[in-house]
Parts: structure tokens; sequence; C-alpha cells
């Protein structure tokens, strides 16, 4: 496994970080971690290098956490880097992120965090950040060893993150970051941030939630015409890691195929040659065409009060796009089949345009607009 050693952090971290976001469920839902399968998958990781283990006080709806200690707390303490997050958006009050810190240290069975992070600090999260006095706190924590490197992580823009990066210290930053979302987010651009002042990042998204995995037709042909060997998400997770400045590139994994994918991608890591860049440069513009809302199905848009299920309904629509290109004849079809699978309350027309789901977004969707495009399409097809 490939390692990098960072001067501020002087340890050497795996150039693949395994991500407890999308671990494997026993049904539908995501509380429901199928331990067994998820536990083999950990094992194998850690056998396999991987040195790096990210989660979060939301994922798979507070589980993840637990998992992570259950599971991890099986090996030696210094054999893995354990990183979670605090959930800004959801905290009224200093004493409620002791709380929720706190909790985090039992669920994760461990008294020291080696990388932690606020979550997605954007504008708005950072104004809460400032009035309860978070940073603060958790620089005590630092100081006290509890927490070993200090950073956040964030899906906003550039301009915001100059700010984030003016007004603190921070160990490390985790951006996401992808050969889609390198010009149309402006990941570039906060990459480049990074590495001019030398603050190590990590990048989550490398496979945008999967969908570089599962190209369109004619940008999966473009990959496997040059290389039919690999699979799509090795160019994606190798795009990120071919990067200079970058730490860990996080997979968040669900079957243990997509991690010996990743296992062999970087078992000896061979960063993107300028060849290589030009093919994939050409199959990010026939995705772009298929897919037109950047949804990585990340949920946290989720729970809708009037119970749509936006990350579906969204996913939907991009399908019916890429099918429209590569067999126009059956893409109404195929679109009206799923979409008429949904429950009636989960459909785009339960939408009310209340805008809750707006600032959750971190993608910056502007989902009561796509929902209705998604209804007229439906009404269409009708």
């Amino acid at each position: 496994m490939e390692k990098r050693l960072f001067p501020n952090i002087g340890r050497e971290i795996s150039l693949l970080g395994f991500g407890l976001m999308r671990l494997p469920l026993t049904d539908d839902n995501p509380k429901n971690i199928d331990y067994p399968l998820a536990e083999k998958m950990v094992d194998r990781a850690l056998a396999g290098g991987i040195n790096y283990f990210d989660t979060a006080y939301v994922y798979h709806e507070g589980q993840s956490e637990v998992f992570a200690g259950k599971t991890l707390s099986r090996h030696p303490r210094d054999s893995y880097n354990l990183a979670t997050k605090m959930p800004t958006w959801m905290l009224q009050s200093l004493d409620q992120a002791k709380e929720i810190f706190h909790e985090q240290l039992q669920k994760l069975r461990t008294d020291r965090l080696d990388f932690y992070l606020v979550h997605n600090l954007t504008t708005d999260s950072f104004k809460i950040h400032e009035k309860i006095g978070l940073y603060k706190f958790l620089r005590q924590m630092k100081d006290e060893g509890v927490i070993k490197f200090l950073g956040f992580s964030m899906h906003d823009s550039p301009e915001h993150l100059a700010l984030l990066l003016s007004r603190y210290e921070w160990d490390f930053v985790q951006i996401q970051l992808n050969y889609i979302d390198w010009t149309d987010l402006k990941s570039g651009e906060l990459y480049r941030q990074l590495a001019e002042k030398r603050i190590p990042s990590i990048i989550m998204e490398p496979v945008r939630g999967g969908a570089l995995a599962r190209l369109p037709h004619d940008a999966a042909d473009t990959l496997k015409n040059f290389n039919d060997s690999v699979s799509q998400a090795s160019w994606a997770v190798r795009y990120a890691a071919s990067l200079p400045g970058v730490m860990t590139v996080l997979s968040g994994m669900t079957l243990p195929e997509h991690l010996e994918d990743n296992l062999k991608a970087f078992e000896k890591f061979k960063p993107l040659n300028d060849e290589e860049r030009k093919v994939l440069d050409a199959a990010a513009e026939k995705f772009r065409l298929a897919n037109p809302i950047p949804c990585t199905g990340c949920g946290y848009c989720m729970e809708c009060a009037q119970g749509v299920n936006i990350p579906v309904n969204l996913s939907v629509f991009n399908q019916y796009h890429a099918i429209l290109r590569e067999t126009p004849g059956v893409a109404s079809i195929v679109f009206d089949n799923i979409y008429r699978a949904l429950q009636d309350k989960e459909k785009a027309d339960k939408c009310v345009a209340c805008e809750d789901c707006l600032p959750l977004c971190p993608q910056k969707i502007a989902i009561p607009e796509q929902l209705k495009k998604i209804v007229e399409l439906c009404q269409s097809i009708s």
C-alpha cells in the first residue's frame, strides 16, 4: 500500500482511506449494518495496508461510529488512524458539542482521536461554529492530547476556504474532489489553495458517490478502449491520488469487490500520465451530458418533511438523461417504470418547495427546481 508522510503530520498515512459512510446493510434501513461482512472488509483493509478509517456522528444514522468502535477495537490501537467529525449544523450550544464529543469517544471505544474534523463547515454552519466558540474547545482537546490532528471538511467555495484558513490554524482539510468536480465545483481551486499553504488534503467523493463507477456507455467505452483491464472506479481514485499534497483518498466501499479493486489500484500505485488525463477529460465531457444533476447520493437532504425521496428522484432523472443519449426509444419507458415504482409520498410531485433541503445540500443543488423538472417530465411522458 502506498503511504505518504507530511512534516506536520509526522506519521505515514495510507494513500487509500476507508470511508465508513456506505457500509453493507442487511436491509434498506441505513442503521442495519451487516456486521459480519463489514468486519471482514475492515480486517481485509488493515491486512492490505489501509491505516486510515473515516467515520462521522451522522453516518448510518449514528451507527457508523458504533460499528467503527466495535470493529477497530479488536485490533491494536496503533495499527490504524481514526477520524470522525462534529456535526456543527446540529449544534445549539457548546455544551451540546461537548456532549457529542464525549459520546463519540465512547462509541469509538477510544481515549484519543487521531484526526478530528468540523463536519461540512459551510458559510451557515461556520456562523454556528463562531457563535458557540467550537474551535477553542477542540483546540483545548488537541492541547490535552485527546485530538492529535484538527481539521475540517467542506463543500463550499474557494473564497470560503480562504476565510477558514485565515481565521484558524488547521492541520489538514478534507475536500470533495474528482475529475468532474475539478472544474464543475471548483475543486481544483480548493486543492491549489491547500497545496500552496502546504496543508495536507484528504479527498472525499473521488468516485462522486459511485457515479464515476457507473459511467454512461460512451464514457465507459472511452476508458475501456484505452485500457480494458482496469475498472472505471480505479480511474477516479487514481486521479485524486495522483495529486501531490493529497494525504489520503477516501473510498466508501460497500462490497468486498470494491475493496479489492481499490487495493489493486494502490498496491503498486502509478500516478496518471498525460495521455491518461486526456482520456479522462474526454470521458468527463460525455459524463456531463448524461448527468445534468450533480447529486452524489449523500442523503444529507433527508429526511424531507413531506416524505419525498430526494436522492432517488434525482438519480432517476439522471438515469433518464443517460439512457436518452444512448437508446432514446426506451428512455421514457425506463423512467416511467422506475419513477412509478416509488411510493406516492416519495415522488417529486409531493415537494412543496419549502426549501428546507437547500442549506443541507453539499453540492448546492436547487432541489425544488430540479424536482419540478422531474414532475414536468413525468407529465410529458404520461
